[in-house]
């Protein structure tokens, strides 16, 4: 009896012992994982505030040129000068109601765009520019933490997958792992988004024509034209009204006439009579 206490005591100890060693070792790692996360917060700080803040930059103006589609080629050869393209084009050409037109979009990038800018005043006249800018800093921060929260997720889980002892827990590991990995594909297109809106500003341009003022359609001889068919429907008009006129004319002009010349006879018989 005395030496299966004994044993039995000794086995006790033992666990003891490896149990308080296990503890020692967690603590001892979650500490080192505790100042391993506090050093790596500390790093992404320092690089956000080291690194240029995200901005998106968009702009749109409208160019005045003697010929608008030509200038539509010049801008094109311009935005690909500096490795831009063209998003979207439109143009109308000439016709007897209207002059030639059209308008694009397109992207240059960012360092770039006041270049561009400045380049399209020696295509034509630039009028009403508009620029804004959005401050996206935070978005992108926000993206690339959730992103490397899901990776490390992902990574865990493919642990997971490759300890698991049952079906059932592999099932379910491959489950969230899926969800996981669609997530994750969903934010990381939304960064390239960001990244490639950042990257590539966008530029809407209308172009029109510059067309002369001209005094009168046809020039001199169609002034005379007009002046000439104003002049003939004066006299038209002039016409009408003598016409309905003169019937009133002869009918009250006659009796009064002959009055008027028996008046003077009167008139001259009686000084002669005196």
């Amino acid at each position: 009896m005395r030496l299966l206490r004994t044993v039995v005591f000794g086995l006790v100890v033992l666990l003891g012992l490896v149990a308080c060693s296990g503890d020692g070792a967690d603590d001892s790692g979650g500490a080192q994982s505790a100042e391993g996360g506090a050093d790596m917060a500390v790093e992404e700080a320092a690089d956000a505030e080291a690194g240029q803040r995200e901005v998106v930059t968009t702009g749109s103006l409208t160019l005045v040129a003697t010929d608008p589609l030509t200038a539509m080629d010049e801008v094109v050869g311009l935005v690909e000068g500096v490795d831009g393209y063209v998003e979207e084009r439109a143009e109308h050409a000439a016709t007897d109601e209207a002059e030639a037109s059209g308008w694009l979009t397109v992207r240059v990038p960012a360092a770039e765009l006041t270049a561009v800018l400045d380049g399209l005043e020696a295509v034509g006249e630039t009028v009403d520019v508009s620029i804004s800018s959005e401050d996206v800093t935070r978005q992108g921060r926000d993206l690339d933490a959730r992103i490397a929260a899901l990776e490390t997720s992902t990574e865990r889980l493919l642990g997971l997958m490759a300890e698991a002892d049952s079906s059932q827990t592999l099932l379910a590991a491959e489950d969230a792992l899926s969800d996981r990995q669609a997530e994750l594909e969903a934010l990381q297109a939304e960064r390239a988004h960001l990244s490639e809106q950042v990257a590539m500003s966008s530029l809407h341009v209308t172009i029109g024509a510059d067309s002369p003022v001209q005094l009168a359609t046809g020039g001199f001889v169609g002034g005379l034209q007009d002046g000439w068919a104003a002049l003939v429907g004066f006299a038209g008009g002039l016409l009408v009204v003598l016409g309905a006129v003169l019937p009133w004319v002869v009918a009250l002009g006659v009796p009064l006439a002959v009055v008027a010349v028996l008046l003077r006879r009167r008139r001259r018989r009686e000084p002669a009579t005196a």
